[in-house]
């Protein structure tokens, strides 16, 4: 005869959770940690091209040079469109640059001559990339910081829509195929900025108009669109992220 104990069903345990894999957790940790990732390796990114001048400064020739190589890369590293350190201008003309390499204007006239020029010890040397790279990628790690203490600050922030963030990228897509067009025609509007003297009625110095040297209206515009493309990188795309990666968030 059988007891009902016997009977009577073991209540059957609980399946365990799935094991997490590797991948996952990885996969997991960076949804949730995108941005701080992001900035932290975006200003590994845009503080080491200041790096090479100091290196170059110090007598660390070698690591100096092999910054230039890396970020050669990235940007044409034009002299007079670059920001020199320890030296007595943050920035020189091509007749300058030319006279101190010890070469003629005429030789210096291919970009792919006068990229090389890193700088000497009496005029300083050039961070390894150009002014407008360094308003346009710090822009967006300055901003990206910003915008990681609004989120921990629980601000939302929502997306700019698509026809302002295009309106905030076109200013220096306009300034840079000017440029373009002048450097591969060898011609000189945006060296004289003519244009701009008669739009302004010649109120400012020559030396404002003409050239790329810090303080010029070149370097003002490069500056000025680097950083608005900046601005609408981060806050067109970075809600964005948000978004995907956290989408039970209203943003």
């Amino acid at each position: 005869m059988i007891s009902n104990s016997e009977n009577t069903e073991r209540p059957s345990l609980p399946a365990a959770p799935p094991r997490r894999s590797a991948a996952m957790a990885i996969n997991l940790w960076f949804e949730k940690h995108w941005l701080l990732t992001f900035n932290t390796f975006w200003g590994g990114f845009v503080i080491l091209p200041w790096l090479a001048p100091i290196f170059m400064h110090l007598g660390w020739a070698l690591p100096g040079r092999i910054l230039y190589i890396i970020y050669s890369f990235f940007c044409h590293q034009l002299p007079e469109r670059s920001w020199f350190l320890f030296g007595p201008q943050f920035s020189y003309s091509q007749a300058q640059i030319a006279a101190a390499w010890g070469r003629t204007l005429p030789e210096i006239s291919n970009e792919l001559i006068r990229r090389q020029f890193v700088g000497t010890a009496e005029l300083g040397w050039k961070v390894a990339w150009s002014d407008r790279m360094v308003s346009m990628y710090g822009a967006i790690f300055v901003l990206g910081l910003i915008y990681a203490v609004l989120r921990e600050k629980k601000f939302r922030v929502p997306p700019l829509p698509w026809w302002l963030f295009g309106l905030f990228i076109l200013p220096m897509a306009l300034d840079g195929a000017t440029h373009m067009i002048n450097d591969v025609l060898r011609a000189d509007f945006r060296q004289t900025n003519e244009w701009a003297a008669l739009l302004t009625g010649h109120v400012f110095p020559t030396t404002f108009y003409a050239g790329d040297q810090f303080g010029s209206l070149n370097s003002l515009l490069r500056f000025i669109t680097g950083v608005l493309f900046g601005y609408g990188v981060v806050f067109f795309l970075w809600p964005l992220m948000d978004r995907e990666f956290s989408p039970e968030q209203e943003i």
